[in-house]
């Protein structure tokens, strides 16, 4: 009988880890559940007295004093006390934990013992918050949901892309309707270019006009030129369209003060045009000069037009999405009035912390330092604000060139005409500048 029984236990146990592994790599959010929270939630509790005492997080209490007729009766010795915490809170891609600071206590010693955290509690990683003075939100990523970026449900909307997957496991989407302009910077090989066709992708199927502004003569945007109502391919070019743009922003003005409305959207579906989604491939292009006059006078148009179209635009259905390997205020004063008008943000793996400070710097100090840790093998891997203006690290989906241009031809027959840019464009013969 105790044979058959200690066989029986093996196959049991045999089958329950076959199972386990199985739940883990196809289920990892009920794995997580069943057993990674209880486990980790386990380690937090009965470690977190320890991990506070090493890393200097518990403050030293004063002895207590009383009288006792004439004779003063010192209490217990200096006892090191550990901040409170709440029990631990499961999420789908981890756990966070409330913290309450001691008087005196700062963030920072926290976010230097982050790392012990992950050793500790044996997670991914560990991000500090401080929702309000006094109060410390940990929390802890069970996984790396950017390693094999799958895409996450998302509701379709206008204007809306579904670009992949944030840290939390959560759908990563651009959504112009409620951040209207984008910032997206990075290095050769490192997404950008691979996040704007999958941008374009996401937009070929919609009533959306796509206007492309590429100054290396069209070498990335010009593949989906069969969905682009416009495309620019030099910088005269580029004033040519910016110009049109601002002309018809002025036009769209009128129909809503005509209407009495406050933005496009408040318009009757009959008047209402159609929006433009503005892609501009490498910024710096623009406003680099060569030292001639005229080189000098078109970028300082292309700074000009594109100010007015990011301070104005949003309401108007005029939108940006400005990307480029290099942003930096030595490309002059109009690159960081554009910055502020361009309230969404993506930081891709770049060559030099200027760019990052210049994408981040002016929204959080602590986003600066994670995109700076990107590093070249973590391809399409960046760090996005979010509508809350909070900032999350991001993956992109990768969608293959030959995928997004399949895409803009397939849609080529949708794409709105825009007749006032189509005659900016055409060049007066004999003109061959």
């Amino acid at each position: 009988m105790g044979p058959i029984l200690l066989a029986l236990g093996l196959a049991v146990l045999a089958w329950v880890v076959v199972v386990g592994d199985l739940v883990r790599r196809y289920r990892p959010v009920w794995h997580w559940y069943l057993i990674g929270y209880p486990a980790a939630a386990y380690r937090v509790v009965f470690t977190w007295r320890k991990v506070a005492m090493l890393n200097d997080l518990a403050v030293s209490k004063r002895p207590p004093r009383g009288l006792l007729g004439d004779l003063v009766v010192k209490g217990d010795p200096l006892r090191p006390v550990a901040p409170r915490i709440s029990f631990p809170r499961a999420n789908r891609m981890g756990l966070t934990v409330l913290v309450r600071l001691h008087a005196g206590q700062t963030p920072v010693t926290f976010l230097k013992a982050a790392d012990a955290f992950v050793h500790a509690w044996k997670v991914h990683a560990v991000r500090v918050t401080s929702p309000e003075r006094g109060l410390l939100l940990l929390t802890a990523t069970a996984m790396d949901p950017l390693l094999r970026p799958g895409l996450a449900s998302a509701p379709a909307e206008l204007l809306s892309a579904l670009i992949g997957v944030l840290e939390s496991g959560g759908a990563w989407v651009m959504n112009l309707r409620v951040v209207p302009h984008w910032l997206i910077v990075g290095a050769t090989r490192s997404g950008k270019s691979t996040l704007l066709a999958r941008l374009i992708t996401q937009l070929a199927a919609q009533p959306v006009a796509l206007v492309g502004i590429d100054c290396k003569g069209g070498m990335e945007l010009g593949l989906f030129a069969d969905r682009l109502s416009a495309l620019a391919t030099c910088r005269r070019e580029a004033v040519a369209v910016l110009s049109a743009l601002v002309v018809d922003m002025q036009d769209r003005m009128s129909a809503c003060r005509s209407a009495g409305a406050r933005s496009i959207w408040e318009l009757p579906d009959k008047l209402r045009p159609v929006p433009v989604v503005v892609i501009v491939d490498e910024i710096a292009e623009l406003y680099l000069s060569d030292g001639t006059r005229e080189g000098k006078t078109e970028a300082e148009q292309c700074s000009t037009l594109l100010l007015r179209i990011g301070q104005l635009g949003a309401a108007l259905g005029l939108h940006l999405v400005v990307a480029g390997q290099r942003v930096g205020s030595d490309l002059g004063p109009g690159v960081t009035a554009l910055r502020a008008q361009l309230g969404g943000r993506i930081c891709h793996r770049v060559n030099d912390p200027g760019t990052a400070e210049m994408t981040l710097g002016d929204l959080n100090k602590d986003a600066v330092a994670v995109a700076q840790s990107i590093t070249a093998e973590e391809r399409g891997v960046a760090v996005c604000t979010g509508p809350d203006g909070g900032w999350s690290r991001a993956r992109s989906h990768l969608t293959p060139t030959e995928e997004a241009v399949s895409t803009a031809r397939k849609y080529a027959a949708t794409t709105p005409e825009l007749p006032a840019i189509d005659r900016a464009l055409e060049v007066p013969e004999g003109d061959d500048k």
